[in-house]
């Protein structure tokens, strides 16, 4: 028989779940060159718009965001492509440390024996994320995205993930499904200890509003999240204000500047939060 006294233990897997816009780049996506150079307006003019006719048709905000993007880029001559999302995704503003992030945290992972998997659940546009450098360090990024035609141009959103859709899309990493379509594996009753991610070993980061009942739903299970600002705002009257809502309200675990450097407030938080989760499962931390 094989000699298994000694054998290492098989890591115990973790994750961490991000928003993307807000919460890893600064802005929308969109805005960087779609919403100008493509849409031809001005940002303000079309989320004021899309605001107008969400309360106009009593509908849903992301629906009518990228129907708009659709409706205003045809009516400019400009059809919409998925390599042309890519095209205009592909330089964000990402905020400080992100480039080397995944490498750092995965290793202090490691060696708190844990295996770090890396999620999107984001409202902005998956094409646009796809186009980006950080798209290969995601197991699966779930965004909203579009159906597209035998030319290749985007006719109708196929997937629109919204403020309280997105805790289904935790489910579905609770659950171990990577996929949008499959609506049987979601809804099947599963017992917890067979769930693949168990909330509790799932950190949740995002930029606030937004992101509430992601945040909050994960806290409630047991996980941990974190609600990030942008740190040339983090001053302003009005982020402090949604800072003291927040943690006054207890929607969060943690609250901190935007900024994924080593030794930054953010960074030891997240330490902190993979230390705990290993602990808990009575893994050794030095």
């Amino acid at each position: 028989m094989p000699d298994t006294a000694h054998r290492a233990p098989k890591p115990l897997r973790a994750a961490i779940v991000y928003d993307f816009d807000g919460t890893l780049a600064r802005g929308n996506l969109q805005e960087r060159s779609f919403i100008p150079d493509v849409v031809g307006m001005k940002h303000a003019d079309f989320w004021m718009e899309v605001k107008r006719l969400a309360k106009l048709e009593d509908a849903d905000e992301i629906l009518v965001y990228m129907h708009l993007m659709l409706d205003r880029a045809r009516a400019a001559g400009q059809p919409v492509t998925r390599k042309q999302l890519q095209q205009t995704g592909a330089d964000p503003d990402f905020f400080d440390g992100l480039d080397h992030w995944f490498d750092r945290i995965n290793a202090f992972g490691d060696d708190l024996g844990l295996t770090l998997d890396h999620y999107v659940v984001s409202s902005g546009i998956y094409e646009m994320i796809e186009g980006c450098a950080l798209f290969p360090r995601f197991r699966q990024v779930f965004a909203s995205r579009f159906l597209y035609d035998a030319k290749g141009e985007a006719r109708w959103p196929g997937v629109a993930i919204n403020y309280t859709t997105k805790t289904q899309f935790l489910f579905r990493i609770n659950k171990g499904i990577d996929n949008v379509h499959d609506t049987e594996a979601i809804n099947r009753w599963m017992h917890n200890d067979a769930r693949e991610l168990p909330f509790e070993r799932m950190i949740f980061i995002g930029d606030g509003d937004t992101d509430i009942p992601s945040m909050k739903m994960v806290t409630s299970q047991g996980g941990c999240a974190i609600a990030v600002l942008d740190p040339y705002q983090w001053t302003e009257p009005r982020s402090l204000d949604k800072i003291t809502r927040l943690i006054a309200e207890d929607r969060v675990s943690y609250v901190a500047p935007a900024d994924y450097q080593p030794k930054s407030q953010l960074d030891v938080i997240v330490q902190g939060a993979l230390g705990r989760i290993a602990l808990r499962a009575g893994l050794s931390v030095s």
